[in-house]
């Protein structure tokens, strides 16, 4: 061939299926009609994609896609837990790894030979003094807590050795932070323990609290206030840090808030005591700490602040309420296996209910909307805790005989009072103020 038709005439394998030649000698590659056909079929799907995301964006209901799937997950768990009281508070709250069928289905009973601890997470003004010094005083234990008057603090030690079953006020002092939040407490009990007892151990977390009716527990806080009670001493622990004054800014100047009025205490927006319940339960982290929960509040921060709320609650080895005294106590004794040598005496007439009397429709209205989420909260309390108490009442063989006899173990000089609205139910500050740590009696 001759030189210059071999010039205009390369052959070049561009690809084992497919070459074209170009007498001018330059190559252009043709693309397979396949591959056209592919690219095609691709781009149908990703337009067909988008649509259906826009399509199920605007016809989906609330209820349905405004739930994420932590959140669908926490409605699951708190449905799960309604009949598995008495259980630690799961790994998998902190942690993934765990699952729900390994939590639930696994012999959790509280062990006081072993290393279980039981954590109090004391909410303001919903009965908890007067709870705490029940459990260091009253329960029938083989080696009850030893209580020293003075510095009102109460040696909780195991049976077998001096190691702390009972992490509390009375028990371990606020070692967490004053009135220290569910967020406060899971990332500092452990390594506060562990410097107390000088050696870290595994142990199995047991969270308990008390809930109260929010429109008696709002009011109860507005008279403690009122008093003089400012909680300065509450570190708002989140993340690593306390919260800065421009996360959670005074509501008012001076040293307190004494004398304030109902008014006034409704007016400021970011009070530590609207829907304080549902915010001391939640998981803080996941609205950005102090930060999602005052200042930037939205509606989705609210909802998932309840929704992880409702999952921790349902996630804790026991929960009492208020309103409730002797279905608590049963609710407690019947979880853990221990019992208290006295009765708990249910208070229906408070300085608290004498308030709500007094008030106007529109103040009450506007001291339901400012703790909506805590209403529902409760709500959703008062359902699970009357659904453990079915399930543990169907599963006594004795219940009528238990039930008339709640608080009999052994005799008394006479029982704890529940005073929800006493002066010693907080110090504005983890100090004593000098008073004798002692038990009223009736």
């Amino acid at each position: 061939m001759h030189p210059t038709e071999m010039q205009k005439s390369v052959s070049v394998q561009v690809d084992s299926d497919f070459a074209l030649l170009l007498p001018s000698g330059v190559y252009e590659i043709k693309k397979m009609e396949p591959r056209s056909k592919l690219r095609k079929v691709i781009l149908f799907c990703l337009l067909l994609s988008l649509f259906g995301m826009v399509a199920f964006g605007y016809f989906c209901s609330d209820q349905v896609c405004a739930l994420s799937p932590r959140d669908r997950v926490s409605e699951a768990l708190a449905l799960t837990y309604a009949e598995a009281p008495g259980r630690p508070l799961p790994d998998v709250m902190a942690q993934p790894g765990l699952s729900y069928d390994e939590v639930l289905h696994d012999d959790f009973r509280f062990d006081l030979n072993a290393h279980d601890v039981m954590v109090f997470l004391h909410i303001q003004k919903t009965g908890g003094t007067s709870f705490g010094r029940h459990l260091v005083m009253d329960l029938d234990l083989k080696r009850p807590c030893n209580c020293q008057r003075a510095r009102k603090r109460c040696h909780c030690f195991r049976p077998h050795s001096n190691e702390i079953w009972l992490f509390s006020r009375y028990s371990t002092g606020w070692k967490c932070g004053l009135h220290a939040d569910f967020t406060e407490l899971t990332a500092c009990v452990g390594g506060e323990l562990d410097r107390h007892e000088g050696s870290a151990v595994h142990r199995r977390y047991f969270y308990i609290t008390l809930l109260r009716e929010p429109v008696a527990r709002y009011l109860s806080e507005y008279r403690h206030v009122k008093r003089g009670a400012t909680w300065k001493g509450s570190r708002h622990w989140c993340q690593g840090r306390t919260a800065t004054a421009g996360e959670v800014p005074p509501c008012y100047t001076g040293e307190s808030w004494r004398g304030v009025t109902l008014e006034e205490f409704a007016s400021c927006p970011w009070n530590l005591a609207n829907n304080r319940q549902t915010r001391m339960l939640a998981d803080l982290a996941l609205v950005g700490c102090y930060n999602g929960t005052l200042r930037h509040r939205s509606a989705e921060t609210d909802r998932v602040l309840l929704a992880s709320a409702k999952r921790n609650l349902a996630a804790m080895a026991y929960f009492g309420l208020t309103e409730f005294q002797k279905i608590s106590q049963y609710v407690f004794e019947e979880t853990f296996n221990l019992r208290f040598a006295v009765p708990f005496t249910q208070h229906n007439a408070t300085v608290s209910g004498a308030t709500l009397a007094a008030l106007s429709p529109t103040q009450v209205s506007h001291i339901r909307r400012l703790n909506s989420l805590d209403l529902e909260l409760y709500e959703f309390a008062k359902n699970l805790m009357f659904k453990r108490f079915e399930t543990l009442k169907k599963r006594d063989s004795d219940f009528e005989f238990r039930w008339r006899h709640l608080g009999e173990v052994a005799p008394r000089s006479g029982v704890t009072e529940f005073d929800w609205d006493s002066n010693l139910e907080d110090a504005t500050t983890e100090k004593s103020r000098g008073k004798a740590f002692k038990s009223k009696k009736v």
